[in-house]
């Protein structure tokens, strides 16, 4: 396999320790988590969504596993302001701040509290079962565009996490583009759902939900690829990335950094163990390997 130079990388205007990102919505509840995430090899992290309200999130269950990855309906829990308490254990360290509202006011408003102490935000237009926010709103180029240019008045590198339950996502990234973003994120998960033969109903509280992991991998490839082609800022790439090779891929589809949220379900100590598989001092040089597989 391909492996790269290691050192510092940047990427949507973020200094990062390395590629490898912890993806919104795993682990990222609390500090200590993060901060354990970062101990264990990963290069920066991204925090649960916040949004202007608190909010418990939709009844279980929640999360159920399927063949080839995870089917999740959370409804976008959080603690909303009172998570300003778990920055300090890692203010210094690469933290993304994940945000979420229902109008660009609202992200504006969410995006102010943390102006102080996140080094970018990543916006969450793209999460496929919150009635009223996420993909209701990211399925909306206009909408995209204006959320981002809300935040990105702000001066803090901003990030745009894109749907892939759209047509043509590169209409969502050029929108993000347009409004002023740094970087866009592709992707979060794909609308789905399965139903209990047994108990004649569907398996999630909020009957669909968004299906994650390996399933989703070539969707994230493609969407990479084509953000690449259409746009000018840097594409993150996040969906099914389980090991070294998959980054490789997404890296030579066009990403400039990863994000891997499933597969830490099962493996806390992930990251460390895909920088060791994937850098080497031999390794070639990570500009020359974004985006090669263009032609």
């Amino acid at each position: 396999m391909v492996q790269l130079q290691p050192g510092p990388v940047s990427a949507g205007g973020v200094g990062l320790d390395n590629h490898l990102l912890l993806a919104a919505g795993i682990l990222g509840t609390t500090g200590a988590s993060l901060l354990r995430i970062l101990n264990s090899g990963a290069g920066g992290v991204v925090t649960k969504s916040i949004g202007p309200y608190p909010n418990e999130g939709h009844h279980g269950p929640c999360l159920v596993r399927t063949d080839t990855g995870i089917l999740n309906a959370m409804g976008l829990p959080n603690p909303s302001k009172e998570f300003l308490d778990e920055i300090p254990v890692i203010r210094d360290r690469p933290v993304i701040v994940s945000i979420y509202g229902g109008n660009p006011g609202e992200f504006a408003e969410v995006a102010g509290w943390f102006k102080d102490s996140a080094r970018a935000f990543e916006l969450n237009v793209s999460c496929p079962h919150a009635a009223g926010y996420g993909a209701a709103l990211g399925s909306d180029p206009a909408m995209v565009e204006a959320c981002t240019r809300a935040v990105r008045r702000l001066g803090i590198p901003t990030w745009v996490k894109l749907t892939p339950n759209v047509t043509d996502i590169t209409l969502c990234g050029l929108a993000a583009e347009r409004g002023g973003a740094d970087a866009v994120v592709a992707i979060n998960t794909l609308k789905a759902m399965r139903i209990s033969t047994g108990m004649r109903r569907p398996v999630l509280g909020n009957r669909t939900g968004g299906l994650s992991g390996r399933a989703v991998f070539p969707v994230a490839v493609r969407c990479v690829y084509e953000l690449y082609e259409a746009c000018t800022i840097p594409v993150i790439g996040c969906g099914g990335i389980s090991c070294a090779e998959d980054v490789m891929e997404m890296m030579m589809a066009g990403a400039s950094a990863v994000e891997i949220g499933s597969a830490v379900y099962d493996d806390p100590l992930l990251f460390a163990k895909i920088a060791g598989d994937l850098y080497s001092e031999n390794g070639e040089n990570p500009a020359d390997i974004v985006g090669c597989a263009h032609v």
